[in-house]
């Protein structure tokens, strides 16, 4: 069984390579390539792939997961494996909650990536044991119940505003937002402005 393959990465020499790559694996058959998360959407609907290889990031426009999403619209959806060279874990959690089959990264190994699309066309999801650690720590984090009010004083704070700042912003007292952030470190688990909104980050709660 050949299995029908769609590339997505906005850099020329890579593409060229992962078609390269994939083209000469005997069970692999490329159907399409695409610098654009726009046009690879428009491509699978018109070559019907099994498995989209795609990067994270694509320049302006869609980025590999919203073109995850995409995909999952579309009657026969291929499955998604997200290569990149980002390590991040709210990416990566990003990535999962969309839909994708794997996330890999770009320093992997050949036949580990040729492995991991014929994995994808058989249904399986590609994601090490260290990333599965993460990814789940991460969504974990993400239920910390940090409150919309405390929300917007993170954001305020990633935007490095001082507390006084960051109280006019909002037309609150200091005060109120030394409690707030207070709260913050204890959901967080964390004791200083710099890792709250570090963990924050990494939790996907902010961007």
């Amino acid at each position: 069984m050949t299995v029908r393959v769609l590339i997505v990465d906005d850099h020329p020499v890579v593409r060229s390579g992962l078609v390269a790559l994939l083209g000469a694996q005997p069970d692999l058959e490329i159907v399409g390539e695409s610098a654009s998360g726009e046009e690879a959407v428009q491509l699978a609907a018109q070559t019907a792939p099994e498995v989209v290889l795609c990067d994270l990031r694509l320049g302006a426009g869609m980025d590999g997961v919203a073109v995850t999403r995409a995909l999952a619209g579309l009657a026969a959806s291929p499955a998604v494996v997200i290569l990149t060279t980002y390590d991040h874990d709210v990416d990566i959690v990003r990535a999962v909650e969309a839909g994708a089959a794997g996330y890999l990264l770009k320093d992997a190994a050949p036949a580990e990536i040729a492995a991991a699309v014929t994995q994808a066309a058989a249904g399986e999801t590609i994601l090490s044991p260290d990333l599965t650690e993460r990814v789940i720590h991460t969504m974990r984090n993400r239920t910390a119940g940090l409150s919309a009010r405390e929300l917007d004083v993170l954001r305020l704070v990633a935007q490095g505003l001082s507390n006084r700042d960051t109280a006019a912003r909002l037309f609150v007292s200091e005060a109120t937002v030394k409690s707030h952030l207070i709260h913050v470190f204890s959901k967080l688990g964390v004791d200083s402005r710099t890792a709250a909104v570090a963990a924050a980050r990494a939790a996907g709660l902010i961007d």
